[in-house]
């Protein structure tokens, strides 16, 4: 039986004359909640519009929900006169100090993290995939870990922040890796490792609670799921689907190697922190690490090992085409999301024009 997977995604709330960013998504939620329900909610800062697909079985099923969901939200926004902008960072606006939403829980992590939230201003995906048990999750985690930087590299989404080209292809990773707790999880012997690590984490104040575990790969805290927090919102819901669903393929396969006794690599953290740059600062058309060999490689190369490396779990699934098709789209020229953003500049040289190219239809 196929994995039940499902994401959760994040967009930019715009003017649509100035492109720029507005704090008006707790108007676009309430709006959108008449729909959706709990599946809309906001986030810490005041630009964030956030939606959540219910948990599926199959690509197809997964495909619809995000195509629905966004056209909800993206109606949601246009009857409160603003549209919204699936990029992982802001092209235009005056960003900092970001406006926080109110509540309680916001105004204390403020108040923890100070600079950190007056600059968090990026929208990401988040893909969740059920897990039978956390001591399961946290050993496909660890599984998962060699194949981070090649997922970063398809899922590069942006190039831009306030105005400027930042010359890379995710600056949201960059940014997001500024956290305590953030970036590629550490190797874990066990789920009570993973448990003792947080503790301490949370007793020295690393960690507010455990809703800021940042890491790219975690146990859900609150669903029997592993989530796969590395990527930006893609700019399509069929992008977004087939990246959730290559997610998947990989969670199945690494839950398989678990079965058959397979012990996890174990590349150096400083190995993978310099693949996990070089896959924000070139995206998927640069040359990367594979961390399992410690040679250069270019990402579209290991995009093709990937892709070898979960064959079995898409063929599983029935997902093979749908995917392949996505991840050779992507490695085209000028395939993923940040190469076309900084290709509508191109045109006319506008970063409006930017904007419009990442905008949710509607």
């Amino acid at each position: 039986m196929a994995l039940r997977f499902g994401i959760e995604e994040e967009y930019f709330v715009v003017d649509p004359v100035s492109r720029e960013v507005v704090p008006r998504a707790a108007a676009v939620v309430r709006r959108a909640g008449a729909a959706l329900g709990e599946r809309a909610s906001t986030e810490l800062v005041a630009y964030l519009a956030e939606a959540k697909t219910s948990p599926c079985d199959d690509l197809d099923k997964l495909a619809e929900q995000v195509r629905s969901m966004r056209a909800v939200m993206a109606a949601a926004a246009a009857a409160e006169g603003v549209r919204l902008a699936a990029t992982g960072t802001p092209v235009l606006g005056d960003l900092v100090p970001a406006p926080i939403e109110r509540g309680a829980r916001y105004a204390e992590s403020l108040a923890v993290y100070r600079g950190l939230d007056d600059e968090q201003s990026i929208c990401s995906c988040h893909v969740h995939v059920e897990m039978p048990d956390r001591e399961r999750a946290v050993q496909v985690s660890n599984h998962l870990r060699p194949w981070l930087p090649t997922l970063l590299a398809l899922a590069a989404n942006s190039p831009y922040w306030a105005g400027r080209d930042t010359g890379h292809a995710c600056w949201r990773a960059l940014t997001w890796a500024r956290w305590p707790v953030a970036g590629p999880p550490p190797y874990f012997a066990s789920a009570g490792h993973y448990d003792d690590l947080v503790g301490a984490l949370l007793e020295c104040g690393a960690l507010m609670d455990s809703g800021t575990i940042f890491w790219d790969v975690r146990p859900s805290a609150r669903l029997p799921t592993i989530e796969v927090r590395l990527a930006d919102v893609a700019p399509t819901a069929g992008e977004a689907s087939e990246f959730a669903a290559l997610v998947r393929a990989l969670v199945q396969v690494s839950s398989d190697a678990v079965d058959a006794g397979e012990r996890a690599p174990e590349p150096p953290p400083e190995m993978l922190r310099a693949a996990y740059w070089l896959a924000a600062r070139h995206g998927l058309g640069g040359r990367g690490l594979d961390v399992r060999t410690g040679r250069s490689a270019s990402f579209g190369e290991l995009a093709g090992e990937l892709l070898a490396h979960v064959l079995p779990a898409l063929r599983g699934t029935g997902d093979l085409a749908a995917v392949a098709r996505g991840v050779r789209r992507l490695a085209a020229a000028g395939g993923t999301g940040a190469e076309r953003q900084r290709a509508a500049y191109r045109v006319r040289g506008r970063l409006t024009d930017v904007v419009d190219a990442v905008l949710l239809p509607g």
